[in-house]
């Protein structure tokens, strides 16, 4: 391959199943998921050095670290911003922090106009985003950035018609209206972030000179992961 181009890694590690993918001038050349759950520490760099052997890539030819940052996974996001983290300060890779919601939001079909995100956050509430757009030519609006929340609460705020996709929509499925001919499920094939997304996303970030400081890149949790709650109130 010819070196002129800015090689890149992009790893997600929000949701239930991790990814990580190669990418040259933004364009991903291979992509590998983590096929059980939430076993990213285990997983990722192998499956890092896999990919990068597979390019005939050496640690220190990559130019640029794309990491999706939240909110999604506690676990997740602390191990795949660590792994970003240490790549940085070991082959001085530069870091680009790509929002999970615009992750999420790329899986949308050509036809979604307004979507709105559902992850779950427990106690009946969710970790939420809405978007929209006019049409897939155009770059979709963030209407609400990433939030706590409710499902309730959020379709009363939308337009019609809206689509929803995210992992959080088992759990919360039980509050929507049946009678709302308005709202579409989007298949749980849509559901799961990519790190074919944080790629193309980060790639057009760091070209807008987005880098983020590796010692003060951190996890977008929206809300304490919730064993610090607890051990807070116990402490009360």
């Amino acid at each position: 391959m010819t070196r002129g181009m800015t090689w890149g890694i992009a790893i997600e590690t929000s949701g239930r199943i991790g990814s990580v993918a190669v990418c040259a001038d933004g364009r991903v050349l291979a992509e590998k998921s983590f096929e059980h759950g939430l076993q990213h520490a285990a997983r990722i760099l192998p499956t890092i050095d896999a990919l990068c052997r597979d390019q005939s890539w050496a640690p220190r030819q990559i130019d640029e670290c794309y990491v999706s940052t939240g909110p999604g996974s506690f676990t997740g996001l602390r191990i795949g911003i660590t792994m970003a983290k240490t790549m940085a300060m070991a082959t001085g890779v530069r870091l680009v922090a790509v929002p999970t919601p615009r992750v999420l939001a790329a899986n949308a079909p050509d036809d979604v106009t307004n979507l709105i995100l559902v992850l779950d956050a427990k106690r009946d509430q969710i970790f939420t985003a809405r978007f929209e757009r006019a049409d897939s030519s155009q770059p979709w609006l963030e209407n609400e950035s990433a939030h706590l929340d409710d499902l309730r609460s959020m379709l009363s705020r939308a337009p019609r018609p809206v689509w929803l996709l995210g992992e959080g929509l088992p759990w919360h499925e039980k509050f929507l209206d049946p009678a709302d001919r308005g709202v579409h499920v989007l298949p749980p094939e849509f559901w799961q972030p990519r790190a074919a997304a944080v790629a193309a996303i980060g790639w057009e970030l760091a070209r807008a000179g987005c880098f983020a400081d590796p010692f003060a890149l951190a996890p977008v949790y929206v809300r304490r992961p919730e064993a610090e709650e607890k051990f807070d109130a116990a402490k009360q």
